[in-house]
């Protein structure tokens, strides 16, 4: 059998790292075949010499490999999916809801699950959420009276602050700017809660 090019293997090795630290995602065989101008096949073959030999590892994550380095990184590491608008019927974490990653460090955030939520609109101006901002929340199908709440109202995302009105029986989501009005809903969905903001400094 015909011996594999180490140096092919470096190159496959460096685009999938590459991409990992400037994407959190893997690159597909066909996106490292179309970069380094070689056939699927090969990049297919190769992988598989590559973890043959221990310079790639498996891993669920992603499209299934990762490098020593990359072990180093994500333990160190959580490359959170950034959620766009969610279509009817699809599940708030869909492929298809995720615009793009971005790194945080773990320490950064302690235990649990977490993704980030891009904010729309101007409803939660008083705590210093703005149009724009990228909201970090945990993942988490309950919350506490006060906590600031994603909701999935008739498959929308609202980012709101969650409370229950014992006389309407009610969950009341109160919006923190001084010109908008509570909402009362008979049921919602939480998909998580409000932990941090990330945002740039005017």
């Amino acid at each position: 059998m015909r011996s594999k090019s180490t140096e092919l293997m470096e190159k496959i090795k460096n685009q999938i790292e590459t991409t990992f630290y400037s994407t959190g995602t893997i690159p597909s065989i066909r996106e490292i075949a179309s970069n380094l101008n070689v056939s699927k096949t090969c990049v297919g073959n190769y992988l598989t010499e590559m973890k043959n030999k221990g310079i790639l590892e498996n891993e669920k994550y992603f499209r299934g490999v990762k490098t020593s380095n990359m072990s180093k990184v994500c333990s160190e590491v959580q490359y959170l999916p950034i959620v766009g608008s969610v279509s009817c019927g699809e599940p708030f974490l869909a492929e298809e809801n995720i615009q793009n990653y971005i790194p945080v460090s773990s320490q950064f955030l302690g235990n649990g699950k977490y993704f980030i939520l891009k904010a729309q609109g101007q409803s939660m101006i008083n705590v210093g959420i703005d149009d724009g901002n990228f909201v970090i929340v945990k993942q988490q199908e309950n919350a506490e009276e006060g906590q600031i709440v994603v909701a999935l109202i008739n498959d929308e995302a609202t980012l709101k602050r969650y409370y229950l009105d014992k006389k309407k029986k009610q969950v009341r989501l109160h919006p923190e700017n001084d010109t908008m009005k509570d909402m009362y809903f008979d049921n919602i969905i939480i998909q998580g809660v409000a932990v941090k903001v990330i945002k740039d400094l005017q």
